[in-house]
């Protein structure tokens, strides 16, 4: 039994259920749920000198056969075939015995607290009249005074950091969003903790506010760093553009230096892809890092996206099937700006090629060739991202701009002329109520320069894929379907969520794509591309699985989008 230490860092050993979470060591002790020997300790609460003993029973009935629906359940149910037996023991013992009614809930309902505290409540309430009687009786003492905090602010003037070998102070500090001295909300501080935590990086994660002479706040910081340095992980998924993938990653933390992590992604599937990604996170100084894909699809897509000069009679040819090929490196430093703002600059190599076998039927080994270019640019980036949820948020706010300026080339586009490239998106997402939250994105890009090099332009439709270059989802149009050097988009998404993270989601979005929009009234006058659609979808341990239907006003068709798995 814990009786004395660090309360909150007790809880966690005793939420320690194996399986789902590590056990937690305290003073050389690895300790777990104490739940998996005794889940009702009354003899032991008796030892210890209590008369009167208020018990909460949260034991778990056993249930059928066809209800064991994965591991968990069956290793609770095991636990509780040895143990159902000694609570009838155990609850004559008890003076005081309260039974809510918890049959709607698992040991793994974390995100419903809210509704297991009602439940609680509900039953304590017929036990009110006892609880007066027994408080009547108890001897009177002085009240403490308790320090209310007046404010959501906090203001931390130091950072005292343990227990960090590997990983460097600057990194965390990074990593929580705090620059000392620095006024903080809770709120603000509590994402900064679970950021941290979800690097996976430590085992434990214990603080602690102390107060200097001055009365200001220390903020002490306890880690256990993981020692696990090698991860192997697989994924699936399944888009419109990409279509079916298997994707095999590896990440190697600590490879060269402290705070540096190196990760691959092997894609394979009806199109071999790759990501290399080398990461050297310093926190609020400047961060260093190197990026290399390989992306390739085909896309039947319509000719007029993409005419070639070299062919003379295309009048009968309509669509063809085009072969996409991107590779690109980059080299880059990025660091926290304002201490919510990632802020990147960086050099960037480009090689792109677009070719099609559907126009030379003759010679089947032959293709023509659209692009086949080296690009060169330097681009620069700000993000801010405090959504809850990447697919499905129901709260935060998103915005993203970039920038790239292309300066050289070499290859096919022998007629290149330096030009720019600016990208900008705003999102908001909010919830109403508990089942039901909506996500407003604004998003718009234009071109200067570069007329004769089409191939960046901004290519908007579909939905699912993981967007690379400048390809922009729009629902109610095919994947590559609209091509402009300046695009506007605004688009509104309801999720309602009906049984636990399935939803019915509702999109509408409207668009403006073309050449040259700002140069008349005719981006604010007319918007021509507008799109519609409905659909399911479920947030599951493989990623987002959604099925939507969707229509087009302005072509009166109709599309079907599917994506199965996190994108990539």
């Amino acid at each position: 039994l814990l009786v004395k230490g660090y309360l909150p860092q007790a809880i966690s050993a005793s939420g320690a259920l194996p399986s789902l979470f590590g056990p937690v060591e305290i003073d050389g002790q690895l300790l777990i749920d104490g739940g998996v020997t005794n889940n009702y300790p009354i003899d032991e609460v008796r030892r210890m000198g209590a008369d009167i003993i208020i018990g909460v029973d949260v034991q778990d009935s056993l249930i059928s056969r066809e209800s064991l629906r994965s591991a968990i359940d069956v290793l609770v149910q095991i636990n509780n075939y040895r143990t159902i037996n000694d609570m009838l023991l155990k609850r004559e013992k008890t003076d005081i015995y309260i039974h809510p009614n918890i049959k709607d809930f698992s040991v793994i309902s974390f995100n419903r607290g809210g509704d297991i505290i009602k439940a609680g409540n509900q039953e304590a309430q017929k036990f009110i009249s006892d609880f007066k009687l027994l408080a009547s009786k108890q001897k009177q003492t002085e009240k403490v005074p308790v320090k209310k905090i007046s404010s959501d602010s906090l203001t931390i003037q130091e950072v005292k950091i343990s227990g960090n070998e590997a990983y460097t102070r600057s990194y965390i500090l990074g990593k929580l969003k705090l620059k000392p001295p620095t006024e903080t909300s809770y709120a603000k501080f509590n994402e900064g903790l679970n950021n941290l935590s979800a690097t996976g990086n430590f085992k434990q994660i214990n603080y602690y506010l102390d107060e200097n002479e001055e009365e200001e706040k220390i903020l002490n910081i306890e880690l256990q760093e993981n020692q696990i340095r090698n991860l192997l992980r697989f994924a699936v998924h399944y888009d419109d553009l990409y279509k079916s993938a298997a994707l095999l990653n590896f990440t190697r933390k600590r490879l060269i230096q402290k705070n540096d992590i190196v990760s691959f992604d092997l894609i394979l599937g009806d199109n071999i892809r790759y990501n290399f990604d080398y990461y050297i996170d310093q926190g609020y100084y400047w961060s260093f890092g190197v990026k290399s894909r390989y992306n390739s699809f085909k896309k039947n897509v319509r000719f007029a996206l993409f005419p070639p000069e070299t062919v003379e009679d295309i009048s009968s040819v309509a669509n063809i099937e085009l072969r996409h090929e991107d590779f690109t490196n980059q080299i880059y430093v990025q660091t926290l700006f304002q201490q919510i703002y990632s802020l990147g600059l960086g050099v960037e190599h480009k090689h792109l090629k677009f070719k099609s076998e559907t126009l030379i039927a003759e010679d089947p080994t032959s293709a023509t060739v659209f692009e086949n270019t080296n690009y060169y640019s330097a681009f620069g980036n700000l993000k801010l991202d405090s959504r809850d949820n990447k697919y499905f948020p129901k709260k935060g706010v998103f915005f993203e701009g970039n920038f790239n300026f292309y300066a050289l080339a070499s290859g096919l586009n022998e007629n290149f002329e330096e030009f720019s490239i600016a990208r900008a998106s705003l999102g908001y997402a909010f919830s109403p109520s508990q089942n039901l939250a909506f996500n407003i994105n604004a998003e718009g890009g234009f071109k200067i320069g570069g007329e004769e090099t089409a191939t960046l332009d901004f290519f908007v439709g579909g939905y699912g894929y993981k967007p690379i270059n400048n390809f922009i989802h729009l629902f109610g149009y095919d994947a590559l379907n609209l091509r402009g050097d300046t695009y506007l988009k605004t688009a509104l998404r309801m999720d309602y969520r009906f049984y636990r993270k399935t939803y019915v989601s509702t999109v509408a979005n409207i668009a403006n794509v073309g050449d040259r929009l700002f140069e008349s009234k005719g981006w604010i006058d007319r918007i021509p591309h507008r799109g519609y659609a409905v659909g399911l979808a479920s947030d599951t341990f493989i990623g987002p699985i959604e099925l939507f239907y969707s229509y087009s006003t302005e072509t009166t068709q109709s599309q079907f989008y599917v994506s199965l798995g996190f994108w990539f």
